[in-house]
């Protein structure tokens, strides 16, 4: 009987040490590893080749919050520009298609960027557009409506607006 009870208050003691020891800690906060958007985006420095369009998209470099990598994302750009013939200034949205990503860090494929400059370009010379275009451009997550609004661009966005000004040299001859 003896034994017994030593081995119940030993098996007790045992256990009432072997809590959560992480709760303990010296009561300092401690600050999250990554703060912000899960990615972060930057443009290539060195200078791409120009691109027929008459618009080149430098090349967006990302980094990623380890804890939250994703595989697929969309690039949104935001864009307006002045110069319009007999228009309105032109302040819109596009939405790319889907494109794999991998690792913490990485560059959207060159194909890609160069499909986002046609995309703009075209977009642009419909409108008449010359000159400079302040252009942001985000990533989103790859379930973003391509017709989506303000509020769910912002909702499913991965990274901050990385603004960038380039300049449309507009080839359509009804345009100079």
């Amino acid at each position: 009987m003896r034994k017994g009870i030593i081995l119940a208050i030993g098996g007790l003691l045992l256990l009432a040490g072997c809590g959560n020891q992480g709760d303990k800690g010296a009561g300092i906060p401690v600050q999250p590893k990554w703060k912000g958007a899960p990615y972060r985006l930057a443009y290539e420095t060195k200078a791409g080749k120009p691109n027929p369009a008459g618009i080149t998209i430098p090349a967006v470099k990302f980094t990623a919050n380890p804890d939250v990598l994703e595989t697929r994302a969309i690039l949104v750009m935001r864009f307006a520009a002045s110069g319009a013939t007999d228009k309105e200034p032109v302040e819109h949205r596009m939405i790319g298609a889907p494109v794999d990503i991998h690792g913490e860090e990485g560059t959207l494929p060159a194909d890609y960027m160069d499909r986002a400059s046609k995309g703009l370009a075209e977009y642009l010379g419909a409108y008449c557009i010359q000159g400079k275009v302040n252009l942001s451009v985000a990533l989103a997550r790859s379930s973003l409506n391509p017709q989506a609004g303000d509020a769910e661009v912002d909702a499913k966005r991965l990274s901050g607006w990385l603004p960038i000004e380039v300049v449309f040299k507009n080839p359509h001859p009804k345009c100079k």
